[in-house]
């Protein structure tokens, strides 16, 4: 019976993770980026670079806003929506913005933004129009080109896969804490087994949290259900119910003057005396119908849903506030969403979340390349691959190879592109498509070790272009960030060096020649043994 339990458990855990490994990859790989969202944003501007937060951030908010207001009724007073974002740490720019005309059958125009800097009052000039960091946390969950509620749909089986994965690999493990030590380096599929094994259990807490996490945000999606059965509007009106602030009303096209700034600010401040706010939000100004919304930090609380106040636009009065007090239900569900999404975290805290994301990277790729190198050693010497050994052998070369080279090409095209092209935010993620098609291509022809090291020579070569190709374009390089002391941008160009060597080291270490006979029958007895371990 015993045995037969783990067998069973050997094959679901193996099965359950292969089949969506290479979509967990995607998830895992843009959620682990998306963590420094800000600072990518921020790199792909590099007309924001010098642009530094005052000393006296908070103290300066008020006179932002007000002169926000001004110049948004000036620039734009027929626009349905406005929009001032005060500087923080991760964002030094101060950004006034306005919704574009809106295409016709289109719900949103897109932002007309223009930056400030929050030093000098001047606007900066040539901008690039970029997703930036964005687009990387919008695919870890929206998957890009796909409708979002079937791409959620998708991420959401994908996630509960990854969930019956984890559980089911910490019952196989018979020796779960010896195995966070063990590493037996050129021993075939054994010494992926061992990085599976190092990857999976030094960062458990962090894989289990951030799964499951992932499911608890979407859970009214999954389950809407009761929500359908209490109010009327379903999911929307439970929104509505526990925020009220999210409330919207129906537009008027009666004009009505725009309540003043100064007296909506002296109640925000009466509430809040020493609030830290992050953004202002006007809908339809200058209406009858007008709305303004206040928004604040959370700082390092376990909260996702920042403190918000929601005013009349005509007459000033308050018309709602988040609650102070939360339920222990909405606490739970507040907090799990605050730990998945890491905005509580500081500097430290967002490290530890993006080492313990590259660990659930590892842990993924070594999983379906140890598959494929089993089957791989188990084969007879006249005996050809299967369409399914190829199949797994092609995706695992296009996706763990394919992806970084795509970053590179995402990067690369945000300095090559000229500042001023049309769409030129979609033509970046069109690059990083592209070359991400141009590698599955190429996988689907040829995926053999001489593949694997000629894109590992390739991804290396494009790490380093982008730290170059940044040098060369901009006024700064990785040399001037460290001396400035612009830790975000010196980050990423050290991190890109970094990676470089990573693959370089994947190159060296990927044989040429084909393995010994003799060195091939002992991998199939590490395999055999192993197996035998584990069931």
């Amino acid at each position: 019976m015993k045995e037969n339990f783990f067998r069973s458990m050997t094959w679901m855990h193996t099965w359950v993770g292969l089949l969506v490994c290479w979509l967990l990859y995607l998830i895992f790989y843009a959620g682990t980026l998306s963590f420094f969202r800000d600072e990518m944003t921020l790199w792909n501007q590099p007309a924001l670079h010098n642009v530094q937060a005052p000393e006296q951030r908070v103290a300066q908010q008020r006179s932002q806003i007000i002169s926000g207001i001004n110049y948004l009724q000036n620039a734009a007073p027929e626009s349905t929506l406005w929009g001032i974002y005060l500087p923080t740490e991760r964002k030094p720019q101060l950004n006034y913005a306005y919704e574009k005309p809106r295409p016709e059958g289109k719900r949103f125009g897109g932002w007309q933004d223009h930056n400030i800097n929050p030093q000098t009052g001047d606007e900066i000039a040539q901008t690039r129009d970029t997703r930036g960091g964005n687009f990387f946390y919008r695919l870890h969950f929206d998957l890009h080109y796909i409708d979002v509620r079937t791409a959620r749909w998708i991420v959401c089986f994908a996630s509960l896969f990854m969930l019956v994965a984890l559980i089911s690999g910490v019952v196989i493990h018979k020796r779960i804490f010896k195995d966070m030590f063990s590493f037996r380096a050129n021993k075939g599929s054994r010494s992926w087994l061992d990085g599976h094994n190092v990857s999976s259990v030094l960062a458990l807490p962090f894989h289990l949290m951030i799964t499951y996490t992932g499911l608890i945000t979407l859970i009214f999606m999954l389950f809407p259900y009761p929500a359908m059965t209490a109010y009327e509007d379903g999911v929307r009106g439970l929104f509505n119910d526990v925020l009220p602030t999210n409330v919207r009303s129906k537009s008027s096209p009666e004009s009505a003057p725009l309540a003043g700034i100064e007296g909506i600010l002296d109640q925000v401040y009466t509430n809040w005396p020493n609030a830290d706010l992050t953004q202002i939000s006007i809908r339809d100004p200058n209406k009858a119908s007008a709305t303004i919304t206040v928004r604040a930090s959370t700082g390092t609380q376990v909260r996702d849903q920042t403190p918000t106040l929601l005013f009349n636009g005509v007459d000033g009065s308050l018309i709602a506030k988040s609650a102070t007090e939360l339920s222990n239900t909405e606490v739970f569900y507040d907090s799990m969403t605050a730990l998945h999404t890491g905005r509580l975290a500081n500097p430290l805290l967002r490290w530890l979340y993006f080492l313990c994301g590259i660990a659930g990277c590892v842990m993924i790729a070594s999983g379906c390349i140890m598959w494929a190198k089993r089957i791989r050693e188990r084969m007879k010497k006249q005996q050809t691959a299967s369409f399914a050994l190829k199949l797994v052998e092609g995706l695992n070369l296009a996706t763990l190879m394919g992806l970084p080279l795509a970053t590179c090409a995402f990067f690369i095209a945000n300095r090559l592109l000229p500042i001023n092209a049309v769409e030129r935010a979609d033509k970046e993620i069109l690059a990083f498509f592209l070359t991400w098609l141009a590698v599955a291509l190429f996988a689907l022809f040829k995926r053999a070790t001489a593949q694997w090291l000629q894109l590992a020579w390739l991804n290396a070569a494009a790490c380093i272009a982008v730290v170059l190709i940044n040098a060369l374009t901009t006024d700064g390089n990785i040399i001037s960030y460290l001396l400035n002391g612009q830790w975000a941008l010196f980050s990423f160009d050290f991190l890109c060096i970094i990676f470089a060597g990573l693959f370089v080291i994947q190159a060296k270490k990927i044989p040429t020649r084909a393995q010994p006979k003799a060195q091939q029958q002992g991998s199939r007895r590490a395999a055999k043994t192993n197996l035998q371990e584990q069931s």
